[in-house]
């Protein structure tokens, strides 16, 4: 990753965790989460690489994070706090899902890709092939771009 010109991220490089335990001005907040959106966009094109080169456990890995990247700044452009994994997860749900405000179409791509991420991480003979991956990536996409319009809405 390049060099950031704002001296936010170089404060959150020295100190691990940072968003979580200061407050953010508006002006940081706005940057972290236009940046995770373009994280999210950017690992899915990792995913599409290691789609291309039978990396279908690595693929659906990249295609989780690039969700969770969206859905994370998703819960920071409206200051909601979480600390895990399964945190973004429930306040995803409760805030978003159960609202209607996120299709729950949404809300059952992240949970498949959470859950698939989790056995490929932490369980043996976790496998995932190029059908799984392929019916995926576009439900990603589209989550990314749900979540990217509720922020865009929210901001006007």
């Amino acid at each position: 990753m390049g060099q950031c010109s704002h001296s936010f991220h170089y404060q959150c490089a020295q100190r691990r965790g940072c968003l979580m335990k200061e407050t953010l001005t508006q002006e940081m907040r706005d940057a972290v989460v236009a940046y995770r959106l373009e994280r999210a966009r950017q690992t899915l094109e990792e995913a599409d690489l290691l789609r291309q080169g039978d990396y279908f456990n690595a693929a659906v890995n990249r295609l989780y994070y690039a969700c969770y990247y969206a859905a994370s700044s998703l819960l920071l452009s409206r200051k909601i706090a979480v600390q895990t994994h399964n945190g973004v997860k429930a306040q995803l749900s409760l805030y978003f899902v159960r609202t209607g405000l996120l299709d729950l179409e949404h809300g059952t791509t992240f949970g498949l890709l959470f859950d698939k991420r989790h056995s490929g991480d932490y369980s043996d003979f976790a496998y995932c092939d190029a059908s799984l991956v392929d019916m995926l990536r576009p439900r990603a996409a589209a989550f990314i771009e749900a979540v990217a319009a509720l922020i865009m809405h929210h901001a006007r």
